[in-house]
């Protein structure tokens, strides 16, 4: 027998490096994870360089990567892919941005990046759609809200380019630096001027939102900016259903992978409740995505509180979040026909706070799988695996094959 449906599970940012709170073992050695070593001791086990080792994958870059799209030949911007997440239609030669609400003083200067980790900013961005006026320069502008205090911005217009500079400074206590092209074009020009005259305009109207008064009041961060990065053009994706010939889903919080699943043809599942953090509704992504399964070959369900926790340097988080994400998926390990696929799209050290090149560990556990004497899942086991160590773009004709949707090379 051979498996006919896969769920790919990408856990993200889970591995780690030996952290210090934690006697020197990673946060996914020091969880108990029962179930996840379960699959192990099920499945064949291996590491992998989502990527290629050295280097360090974006979120972005990883996603593409592991679903079989060449970043170095498809990657443009997170930007663009932020706003198809958010629900703009982005059409090729749109430019697209990742953006955050975030948090300026009297001075100018940034002192929260991320706004006190705002969450509701509809409004917000209704004022900003409403009274922004890009129309000077030819520009129709269409900007969302995401997931918490994050949001995607798209211009669409005659003569724009996407090679300019961020005004995110990437730190705290600093001023914003100006957009500018990188290179002497007049559609780099035009982009960063819009730009410019688009956060000056954004700037007076957060200024003096309710929303942003009533922050004031009750000693909250007040969302009266907007940090803009990740510039790119809308390219064109070959469907996901003609390239495996599978039909297929995505379940995230993150608009970003939302909108890698929907550039490829992924059909985008919401769950109330999922939030991209340790709070997030894990129960209901798991439903979701057992419904999902009944009527799909491929599902793409990406936790993400894992990298979150990494990103803050707190390792104890992580481990636990871990031991809630393992109780959670249980019920995949009753799916019949189901080719599990459990891995990260990079590795998020507490001690860097950072993505890393460090590869992360792979197993997958389906009918007609070979099994391995791996028998607990974390980075050091399943590099005994029988898998080795892979690159990302192994992993879709690795899962075609198992599921027998590949043909041969050759005679």
């Amino acid at each position: 027998m051979t498996a006919d449906r896969v769920l790919l599970l990408i856990i993200d940012g889970v591995s780690d490096r030996p952290c210090p709170d934690l006697q020197n073992l990673t946060p996914l050695q020091a969880a108990k994870t029962p179930v996840l070593d379960r699959i192990a001791a099920d499945g064949i086990c291996g590491i992998m360089d989502t990527i290629a080792p050295g280097i360090r994958p974006g979120s972005d870059t990883s996603h593409l990567s592991l679903l079989g799209y060449p970043p170095e030949s498809c990657y443009t911007g997170r930007g663009p892919l932020e706003a198809v997440g958010t629900g703009i239609l982005m059409e090729p030669g749109m430019i697209g941005f990742r953006c955050n609400y975030a948090t300026l003083d009297n001075a100018g200067k940034v002192i929260d990046r991320r706004a006190g980790r705002i969450h509701d900013t509809a409004d917000l961005t209704r004022a900003v759609m409403e009274e922004v006026d890009l129309s000077p320069f030819g520009i129709e502008v269409l900007f969302r809200s995401g997931t918490g205090h994050r949001a995607a911005l798209a211009f669409r217009g005659r003569g724009l380019g996407a090679c300019v500079s961020s005004n995110d400074p990437k730190k705290d206590g600093v001023s914003r630096p100006p957009f500018r092209p990188l290179r002497d074009s007049p559609a780099d020009t035009k982009t960063a001027d819009a730009l410019d005259s688009f956060v000056r305009q954004v700037d007076a109207i957060l200024a003096e939102h309710p929303l942003n008064r009533d922050r004031n009041k009750r000693g909250l961060a007040p969302a009266n900016t907007i940090l803009i990065r990740g510039a790119g053009e809308m390219g064109n994706f070959p469907p996901f259903s003609e390239r495996y010939g599978l039909s297929g889903s995505v379940i995230a919080a993150a608009t970003l992978i939302n909108g890698i699943g929907t550039a490829v043809g992924l059909r985008r599942v919401p769950v109330a409740g999922a939030t991209g953090s340790t709070d997030t509704n894990l129960s209901g992504k798991v439903d979701a995505t057992l419904t999902e399964l009944e009527t799909q070959d491929f599902v793409l369900i990406n936790i993400k509180g894992a990298d979150e926790a990494g990103h803050d340097g707190n390792a104890a988080e992580k481990r636990d979040f871990i031991e809630r994400i393992d109780a959670a998926i249980e019920p995949f390990l009753s799916v019949e026909g189901l080719l599990l696929v459990v891995c990260a799209d990079h590795s998020t050290p507490c001690s860097i706070r950072d993505h890393s090149a460090d590869p992360v560990p792979l197993v997958i556990r389906g009918d007609g799988v070979r099994t391995d004497a791996v028998r607990s899942y974390d980075e050091i086991a399943c590099a005994q695996g029988g898998l080795n160590r892979i690159p990302g773009s192994a992993l879709m004709p690795i899962i075609c094959d198992l599921i027998n949707r590949t043909t041969k090379y050759g005679a």
